[in-house]
């Protein structure tokens, strides 16, 4: 491809990683990374818990010196109360010849790396990369051949890739929207007989409830409860600590010390089509998810990678974005449709639905095929 410029608006892990990988797959393209939070902001300390899939790990692997602080070597999926024996599914990275089946890692501990490392390449080729922290993009333009910026001044680029996200209670409704009445109570859970490196997926009555491995020994704790009869708003600490030894698992362990948890609202928020124009839309900015499969990042990791795959072999931006709106088709609707699935059937009132789960469980569990197609599919979304 010819000499192309690229505005990259959004310096999170999804924006930077399509930064850094164009940057050395596209030898000929400037790019210009854009972002409203100052250059003097500690996004190290940025403590949100972000899950990565194999995929995601090896892709930003390639692009800086990166190790993940904690690697998830088992996912044990449940429910309660349970239906069927106690049906259960468990994946893992041995059986399936893989050395992790993911990592867990804090927001600060993704961005940072990437950052320095798109930090050391502006410094290399000042003239071909720029970072512009602390300025925000106002609109982004439609104009013959390209598009117009308006960050602090009008800038032309053949092509802004737009990788801003945020939560879904702060953000412009798309086309497919659904809100899913749900409320999801983000902290840190400390748990007697925590096992190391295992993930768990327990379905309860109320939603989805995930314990994330840390590298300190604790566990992330992702809590999805139903926002009109929210039962964890009016608890205290010890009321919930209570409460979450009725809802884990034995193989858990004993929750002992929560922190102060947060609350977000949940739902679906999705563009029909990634591309306007010269405009696409990657990550949060294209799609965001309930976090039931944890797949939110990945696939705008994927989004990234796959966009850049084809600015690379296409002849001209046009085609590029004329391939990567069907390229990436397959792998966004199965995972928006697989997420929203889950999602709304916490919200069914169904006779025998608890027994409908446990019976899937129960067979996937029995079928490997099935359960290694499966975990596959989360590990590297749909090739």
């Amino acid at each position: 491809m010819h000499e192309v410029h690229i505005a990259v608006v959004g310096a999170g892990p999804v924006g930077l990683a399509l930064a850094l990988h164009a940057a050395r797959v596209l030898p000929a393209a400037r790019i210009t990374v854009f972002d409203a939070r100052a250059a003097t902001h500690d996004v190290a300390a940025d403590p949100r818990t972000l899950a990565l899939s194999l995929g995601s790990v090896q892709f930003l692997q390639r692009l800086v010196d990166w190790t993940p602080p904690q690697a998830i070597a088992e996912v044990q999926v449940s429910q309660q109360p349970p239906s069927f024996g106690d049906a259960e599914v468990h994946i893992r990275a041995a059986e399936l010849g893989v050395p992790l089946l993911g990592a867990v890692a804090t927001y600060g501990e993704v961005v940072a790396p990437l950052q320095r490392g798109w930090e050391a390449a502006v410094a290399a080729e000042p003239r071909r990369l720029r970072l512009r922290l602390g300025t925000a993009v106002q609109a982004v333009k439609p104009m013959a051949g390209g598009v117009e910026l308006d960050a602090d001044i009008a800038e032309c680029f053949d092509l802004a890739v737009v990788a801003e996200g945020g939560v879904f209670a702060g953000q412009v409704r798309k086309a497919v929207v659904h809100d899913y009445r749900q409320t999801a109570w983000v902290g840190t859970l400390a748990l007697d007989g925590l096992p190391q490196g295992v993930a768990f997926e327990r379905f309860t009555r109320e939603g989805p409830l995930a314990l994330l491995p840390r590298a300190d020994g604790r566990a992330s704790l992702v809590w999805c409860v139903p926002s009109d009869d929210d039962p964890v708003r009016p608890l205290a600490a010890r009321q919930r600590l209570a409460l979450l030894a009725e809802r884990l698992p034995a193989a858990a362990g004993r929750p002992r010390e929560i922190t102060p948890l947060k609350d977000f609202a949940l739902g679906l928020n999705a563009e029909r089509t990634l591309v306007d124009g010269r405009s696409v839309r990657i990550g949060n900015a294209a799609q965001t998810l309930h976090p039931v499969a944890g797949q939110g990042l990945n696939l705008g990791l994927r989004d990234a990678h796959e966009l850049v795959a084809a600015l690379r072999h296409a002849a001209d931006v046009d085609s590029a974005l004329a391939r990567v709106e069907w390229a990436r088709s397959p792998d966004r609707w199965a995972t928006i449709a697989t997420t929203d699935f889950l999602a709304r059937s916490f919200t069914w009132q169904l006779p025998g639905l608890g027994l409908a789960r446990g019976l899937g469980l129960a067979a996937l569990q029995q079928i490997t095929p099935a359960r290694h197609w499966l975990a596959r599919r989360m590990m590297f979304g749909s090739r």
